[in-house]
C-alpha cells in the first residue's frame, strides 16, 4: 500500500515512516509538515492511504482531510496521540471524510505494541478499500418482537457517519416504543467517546452496547467493539468476531441481516454515507423481509460508496438526502407527544 504521512513534528513523523517502512507491504510516498502541504502532495501523488495528524499549520487535519477529499479522495487514517483531548476535532474530521482514526500514544522506537496496533490498523484499512462485498451472518430461528419495542431503527454508516447520524436523529425524540441501533465503523477505542459526542447532540440518551445488552426503547445504542454486533433471536444483543475476515469491523451488514432474520415487527434499516460495500446487501436483506429501507443520496454523501453499493442492487426503498432522511423517519415512526 502507498502511504502518505501528515505531520509538522518531526518525531512523530519519523516513527509513522520507520513504522510503515518496517513491511515490504508498504511503501511510504511522501511526508507532509502541514496540512496544505497534504493536499498539494495528495493532488502530486495520490497514495492510497494517508495517515492525518489533527493539529497541523496551515490547514489543521480537519480542513486537510476536507479539502483533500473534494479534490483528490483517498482513504484517510486519523492518527492522534491524545485522543481526549481531540474528541471534538476526531469527529470533525470523520465529518469530513476520514475512514477511520487511531489512538497512538506510544510509538516504541524497537517495535511495541504501538507498532502492532498501527499496522493491525493499515491492514484493515487495505482490504477495506479492496474488499468488493460480504457475506452475511449465520442464521436463527425468529421469535416474535419484544411488545414493549414497537419499531426498530437500524443505522449504519462509517466514512462521514457521526455527523450524518447526528443529523438525522438531531431534535427528535422518537415515539414511545422506539428502539435505535447505530452501527458506525470506528475504532473500538474511541465508540464511548462517539456516544458521548452524539449524547450531547440529542435529546435521547446515548448508550453503548454491553455484550448481552436487550434492545432498548427510549435510547440509541452504540456498538462500542472491533467485533461485529448480532442480534440473538431473543434480541438479545451480542459481540461476535465471526465472520473474522470481514474488513468491516463492526459490520452493518452482520447486524442488518440479524434484524432481517430474527425481527418480526416494524423496523426501518437506514445506511448511510460510507466507503465500501458494507451495509448493502443485508439493507436488501432487510427489503426483502418487508421492513423499510433508506439510503443516502450521493449529494449529501461524504463519500458514496455504501449507499452506492445499496442503490445498485436496488436495496433502498427511498434514497434520500440527509435532511429528507430525518423527516421521513419522523414521518414514519412518529415523535413522542409534548409533555411526555
Amino acid at each position: 500500500m502507498k502511504i502518505g504521512i501528515a505531520n509538522d513534528v518531526a518525531m512523530a513523523a519519523e516513527a509513522l515512516r520507520r513504522v510503515v517502512a518496517s513491511t515490504s507491504e508498504h511503501q511510504v510516498l511522501w511526508i507532509a509538515r502541514s496540512g496544505l502541504e497534504a493536499v498539494r502532495m495528495c493532488a502530486d501523488n495520490r497514495p492510497d492511504l494517508v495517515l492525518m495528524d489533527l493539529n497541523m499549520p496551515e490547514l489543521d487535519g480537519v480542513e486537510a482531510t476536507r479539502q483533500i477529499m473534494e479534490r483528490t479522495p483517498c482513504a484517510i487514517l486519523v492518527v492522534t496521540g491524545q485522543p481526549q483531548d481531540n474528541v471534538s476535532q476526531v469527529f470533525r474530521a470523520l465529518g469530513a471524510g476520514a475512514l477511520d482514526v487511531t489512538a497512538t500514544p506510544l510509538l516504541a522506537r524497537d517495535g511495541g505494541g504501538g507498532d502492532a496496533a498501527l499496522l493491525h490498523k493499515i491492514k484493515t484499512i487495505g482490504k477495506l478499500i479492496r474488499v468488493s462485498g460480504a457475506e452475511s451472518a449465520s442464521a436463527h430461528a425468529p421469535e416474535r418482537p419484544d411488545a414493549r419495542i414497537k419499531h426498530l431503527l437500524a443505522i449504519g454508516s462509517s466514512t462521514g457517519g457521526p455527523i450524518a447520524v447526528a443529523k438525522i436523529l438531531a431534535g427528535w425524540n422518537p415515539a414511545p416504543g422506539t428502539a435505535i441501533v447505530v452501527v458506525q465503523h470506528i475504532d473500538e477505542n474511541f465508540a464511548a467517546h462517539f456516544s458521548k459526542w452524539l449524547g450531547e447532540q440529542l435529546l435521547m440518551p446515548v448508550r453503548v452496547v454491553e455484550d448481552g445488552d436487550p434492545l432498548e426503547a427510549g435510547c440509541v445504542q452504540i456498538a462500542r467493539t472491533n467485533d461485529h454486533l448480532v442480534m440473538s433471536a431473543r434480541h438479545r444483543l451480542h459481540y461476535d468476531d465471526v465472520p473474522r475476515d470481514y474488513a468491516y469491523r463492526p459490520s452493518v451488514d452482520v447486524f442488518f441481516h440479524c434484524v432481517a432474520r430474527h425481527w418480526e415487527g416494524d423496523a426501518t434499516g437506514v445506511l448511510l454515507t460510507g466507503m465500501g460495500r458494507d451495509g448493502a446487501a443485508g439493507l436488501l436483506a432487510m427489503r426483502q423481509a418487508g421492513k423499510s429501507t433508506i439510503a443516502q443520496d450521493q449529494a449529501s454523501s461524504a463519500v458514496y460508496g455504501m449507499p452506492r453499493a445499496a442503490a445498485e442492487i436496488d436495496a433502498a426503498q427511498q434514497i434520500l438526502s440527509l435532511e429528507n432522511i430525518g423527516r421521513a423517519l419522523r414521518s414514519r415512526i412518529g415523535s413522542k407527544p409534548a409533555g411526555n
